[in-house]
């Protein structure tokens, strides 16, 4: 994690290891804010299946979500084309969303760390954790996160989330905008 010190009036950057049990709302809220093409490996097109909410959730935000799933090639995701790999997607990925379990993580950063450029963060979903990997990222300079939801990440930075009764830390009197669907949406003001 890169954090911002300020000496005599001036500000200077400094390098500070993660530690991976906590992170600071302003940087999640910053990664959620930046990122706009998003590689969720491990994707599902089985609605019960908790990597398709977080697909759909993501989609219907704006980020350009890529289904990565071998097993799924040939087949859609909410109009979405699975492909194989992480290699299969052209351009820059801002994200790579892990979502498969934390044996297989280490491959799966391994291999994001051969693309160029480099993506800037590595997620790993909720119960997904690999100190090997995140070392192994985080030596080349790329944001990791683990044991995170960026769904419910972003519902709870947004505020979203306490519409469910569920306490988001989080105290705002932003009005939710109408979507075009007629439901209220609430969001963290990330550039489109």
């Amino acid at each position: 994690m890169i954090l911002t010190n300020t000496i005599n009036g001036q500000a200077h950057k400094i390098r500070q290891a993660m530690t991976h049990e906590s992170y600071p709302d302003d940087l999640i809220r910053s990664i959620l804010k930046s990122a706009k093409r998003i590689a969720l490996v491990g994707a599902s097109d089985n609605p019960a299946r908790p990597s398709y909410f977080v697909f759909k959730y993501l989609t219907e935000r704006n980020y350009d979500v890529i289904p990565v799933n071998p097993g799924r090639v040939g087949s859609m995701l909410l109009g979405k084309p699975f492909v194989a790999s992480i290699h299969d997607i052209e351009g820059q990925l801002d994200m790579v969303e892990i979502f498969r379990n934390s044996e297989a993580a280490l491959p799966i950063v391994e291999d994001a760390l051969t693309l160029d450029p480099l993506p800037k963060v590595i997620w790993m979903q909720l119960g997904v954790r690999n100190d090997e990997a995140a070392a192994l990222a985080e030596a080349k300079g790329v944001t990791v996160i683990m044991n995170r939801c960026p769904k419910i990440e972003y519902g709870r930075l947004s505020g979203e989330i306490s519409w469910q009764g569920v306490n988001s830390r989080i105290l705002s009197s932003k009005r939710p905008a109408l979507s075009t669907k007629g439901f209220q949406k609430l969001t963290i003001d990330r550039r489109q």
